[in-house]
């Protein structure tokens, strides 16, 4: 049994999540407590990730960060390197399709925070980036380290967009998900079955402790 593809999904996922914990807090953070126009629009924007097909995202971030774009003409000067079909570009699919999920927690969380106590760290003559790191994030925290858990989740197991952006393969080896299908194909069974499980474990596992804190922060608000 190879477990090379195990570690390899490890690294990207817990990338990902980063990527997305950082930029999901912070559109929540836009769309909670900012006056935004047009919300319903940004939300469903940021929300679409999760209904579009894997390979509709896999072609915008492939036209986004192709070698023919801005993006990845200025990526491969600095680095010498692609985005696309390459560690980086697991990375940012991953991010991208766990990002609403990462979005929807740490939103929860933010509304949860009672405006009152906003309202008071203000009167006392805190500034907004004072209140915002002192009192609303510890109080947002366990929604938004639920949704940095559904995002490992998530991440963990894409496969279709990783596919069209990183390839089947990343310095030879790949990723857990796409391991499954290869093994299957190859017809040893018992390599993807073992793959598939420890996957599922480790997936299960993370989503129960993101519905415990998901549950403590309803709780709260109640």
């Amino acid at each position: 049994m190879n477990w090379s593809p195990l570690f390899l999904s490890l690294q990207v996922a817990v990338l990902a999540m980063i990527v997305s914990l950082v930029l999901g807090t912070a559109i929540a953070t836009l769309l909670v407590w900012r006056r935004l126009p047009v919300p319903d629009l940004f939300d469903a924007i940021f929300s679409a990730p999760l209904v579009l097909p894997p390979t509709v995202l896999g072609y915008y971030l492939l036209v986004a960060l192709g070698s023919d774009s801005a993006i990845g003409r200025a990526f491969e000067r600095l680095t010498g390197s692609t985005i696309v079909f390459s560690f980086t570009g697991a990375v940012i699919a991953a991010a991208v399709g766990s990002l609403p999920l990462v979005i929807r927690s740490a939103r929860l969380g933010l509304e949860s925070v009672e405006p009152n106590l906003v309202a008071a760290a203000r009167t006392l003559g805190a500034g907004r980036r004072r209140v915002f790191f002192t009192v609303v994030l510890p109080l947002a925290m366990p929604g938004v380290i639920a949704g940095g858990m559904l995002g490992f989740a998530r991440a963990l197991g894409d496969y279709g967009i990783t596919q069209m952006v990183a390839g089947s393969r990343i310095n030879g080896t790949s990723t857990a998900s796409i391991y499954v299908m290869d093994a299957l194909y190859a017809n040893r069974e018992s390599d993807a079955r073992t793959m598939a499980l420890v996957t599922t474990v480790v997936g299960i596992t993370m989503l129960f402790f993101a519905n415990r804190l998901s549950r403590r922060l309803r709780h709260d608000r109640d």
